[in-house]
């Protein structure tokens, strides 16, 4: 058995410059915890495997090709792969998302 504690867990230098986690690696799927402060957000990017967000805490916008949602706790975010996403931290507080990536991904993300 493997137990993750995500604040036992040390964050891993990004391009996107926030505090992002990696709590499950295999050749199957990646699962990254990113929490976002205030007035932060991710590199608009195109990652090359199906993603999808969990919100866990806080309110952000996501967006996802052309269409841009405000959205909060307990929300699943479905983002197919080479489509371009981002997320931003409009609001006062912190923004913490659960993110999959699967299959896990080969080739490296593109930023746009």
């Amino acid at each position: 058995m493997n137990i993750v504690n995500v604040r036992e867990t040390d964050v891993v230098i990004n391009p996107h410059g926030i505090n992002a986690k990696k709590l499950y690696d295999t050749e199957n799927a990646q699962v990254m915890h990113i929490a976002l402060q205030s007035g932060e957000s991710l590199v608009r990017h195109i990652t090359p495997s199906d993603v999808f967000f969990y919100v866990l805490e806080g309110t952000g916008i996501v967006e996802i090709g052309d269409e841009k949602q405000k959205v909060g706790p307990d929300t699943l975010i479905d983002s197919p792969k080479d489509i371009p996403h981002c997320w931003y931290n409009d609001s006062d507080g912190v923004l913490r998302i659960l993110v999959a990536k699967v299959p896990r991904p080969t080739a490296p993300t593109k930023f746009v």
